[in-house]
């Protein structure tokens, strides 16, 4: 499972992001049917979740702040006691204002990506369990089974309507067991990061989170951020909604449709790594993303169904080959006490970022500009593409 030249504690690392997948994977699809069950409403379920993806920015933000300071096994254990902490909340919580502070200050994902505290020490974590090509694949093996894991642990949220009509358990007592698992999950993740070596020290004695890399991180969360901006403007649930109103499309066309993109696309963050080894991390970042918002912006003025949704299937296999590499390319232009900190920053703001663009693609759905969300994405994406080429073409990698 490890790429040759990768330390074997890494497989820690690879495990636990596969079990935070599953859980994430389940709770986006039963917060909300579990606050339903047990009486709020749906203004509550908005508050609970956007409680939850502020409090896991905040948070990131902490670790990116002061987990240079700290060894990061003690980091992710704490990290994990947190999460147990938060699946125990939620399971034996029902009134509105405690399960807005456990989620606030929690581990809960309601979304798609990973935005919390783990992500930034696991990654810094990675980053020093390997150097050069090794590392840029085992970012790869990081991020394709998170898409993996959270996938099966969205099948797994059939559970508790399957334990309600078999088990004799009540709806809202399997929807209570399951956040229960939550929490044992956190109790593994525990025990997992405690035995993990820790890596060769460095200086945590310097005052600020990053040092002589704070231009370039700067620079890359800027440019990140209109990325992560113009893929707001597409995300699944719109780009469904387009391929209905558009052409028709069915929920079970629509959902095929998506699977087998999602397969290319977690099938394509493994094809990343040999080609980055042949023309480097950021060519790889660059020259993948381009074709992929063409194809974009090409499916936006296609005549029929078929050709749409071949274009947008060779979009998804393109458009994140650059995760692994964007990832490890970031690794590698900061020192390595800066790691913690470079994927907090450059992280946080993607996700803050991309909150934004739904709302805009949804109004400009509203006005009868159908094509017009695929061609801003599309435009924005390659004039970040650019600009990330020319302001960083010459800059050296650490290592």
């Amino acid at each position: 499972m490890l790429p040759a030249g990768a330390d074997a504690s890494a497989l820690r690392i690879l495990i636990g992001r596969g079990l935070r997948g599953f859980c994430d994977g389940f709770v986006a699809v039963l917060l909300p049917a579990y606050l339903l069950a047990l009486g709020f409403g749906q203004l509550d379920v908005g508050l609970v979740s956007s409680a939850t993806l502020i409090g896991s920015a905040l948070a990131t933000i902490l670790v990116g702040i002061f987990a240079g300071r700290h060894p990061l096994r003690r980091m992710l254990t704490l990290a994990a006691g947190l999460m147990a902490a938060t699946g125990m909340g939620f399971a034996g919580l029902s009134a509105l204002w405690p399960l807005l502070i456990v989620a606030f200050v929690g581990t809960l994902n309601p979304s798609s990506g990973d935005v919390s505290l783990f992500l930034p020490l696991e990654l810094a974590r990675l980053a020093g369990s390997a150097a050069g090509d090794a590392r840029t694949a085992i970012f790869a093996r990081y991020s394709l089974v998170g898409a993996v894991s959270a996938s099966v642990g969205a099948l797994a949220a059939a559970l508790p309507g399957w334990l309600a009509a078999h088990a004799g358990l009540s709806l809202l007592a399997s929807l209570r067991a399951m956040f229960g698992v939550y929490a044992l999950v956190g109790v593994a993740l525990s025990f997992l990061y405690r035995r993990l070596p820790e890596p060769q020290a460095h200086d945590r004695s310097r005052s600020a989170p990053l040092g002589p890399s704070r231009g370039i991180v700067t620079r890359l969360a800027l440019l990140f951020s209109v990325d992560a901006f113009a893929g707001g403007l597409v995300v699944n649930s719109l780009l469904s909604l387009w391929l209905m109103q558009r052409f028709g499309l069915s929920l079970g066309a629509a959902g095929q449709f998506f699977f087998w993109a999602g397969l290319l696309t977690a099938g394509s963050q493994l094809a990343a790594v040999p080609l980055a080894r042949k023309i480097g991390l950021l060519n790889t970042m660059v020259f993948t993303h381009i074709p992929s918002s063409l194809c974009l912006i090409a499916a936006a003025f296609a005549p029929s169904l078929l050709p749409t949704l071949a274009l947008l299937l060779v979009r998804s296999a393109l458009s994140q080959m650059d995760v692994p590499t964007r990832t490890a390319y970031v690794m590698a232009v900061v020192t390595p006490p800066e790691r913690p900190a470079a994927a907090s920053f450059t992280s946080v703001p993607r996700s803050l970022a991309s909150a934004l663009g739904p709302t805009l693609a949804g109004a400009l759905l509203a006005m009868g500009w159908v094509g017009a969300p695929l061609v801003a994405c599309g435009l924005l994406k390659i004039a970040y593409d650019l600009t990330l080429l020319g302001a960083f073409r010459r800059v050296k990698l650490t290592d």
